[in-house]
């Protein structure tokens, strides 16, 4: 089994129902109906989020017929991740020198630090964003503000950019429709623009 990239880790926990798995095997739930008890999840969604967090290496079916959370994965992953020297083009998955560099200045730690007032920027900035939501996937309005309050929580290490203002979670929300990133109807989002990471 290969390990996942944290790249990858990302992706398998970028939706409520693989993360609400993943917590329940780490709260010791080890069977799909103790897992789909413990996540709050019917067992046709717990096994979905399984064989999909199964394939990716996460988590391994044991020979008892229950599954476990593969914590040396996430080991592994920081481990080899530390060992890789940075290539600027390549920080923050761009592959482009001027979109890394944006998100160096608007993104610390994770966190949006100002959403940036030149256009050109602000959409590398929300690429960027669109990329924390799965094609194909739909989303209910909760889902996606909390997936973008995440961006919105303050850094210790970052300052406010004077070009731009401070992030919140609505605004993200109305820029992404806007600028093309998503649709939204009937209180349901999906993904329809930005980038799509292929490994």
């Amino acid at each position: 089994m290969s390990d996942p990239t944290p790249a990858m880790i990302c992706g398998l926990l970028a939706t409520a129902e693989r993360l609400r798995v993943a917590a329940a095997l780490v709260l010791g739930a080890r069977t799909l109906t103790e897992v789909a008890t413990a996540a709050g999840l019917a067992p046709k969604e717990a096994a979905q989020a399984l064989a999909r967090l199964t394939g990716g290496g996460l988590v391994e079916a044991t020979a008892d017929g229950g599954y476990r959370l593969r914590a040396e994965a996430f080991a592994d992953a920081a481990r080899s991740q530390a060992e890789q020297p940075m290539d600027p083009g390549e920080e923050y998955g761009t592959g482009d020198l001027q979109a890394a560099a944006v998100l160096r200045r608007f993104v610390i730690d994770g966190r949006l630090v100002a959403i940036p007032a030149a256009a050109g920027k602000r959409r590398v900035v929300l690429d960027h964003l669109a990329r924390a939501f799965e094609p194909g996937r739909r989303y209910a309005e909760r889902e996606v503000d909390a997936i973008l309050r995440a961006f919105c929580e303050p850094s210790p290490r970052a300052r406010v950019d004077p070009s731009g203002t401070p992030p919140d979670h609505l605004s993200l929300r109305r820029y992404l429709v806007d600028g093309g990133f998503m649709a939204r109807e009937h209180g349901i989002y999906w993904r329809t623009g930005g980038t799509v990471d292929l490994g």
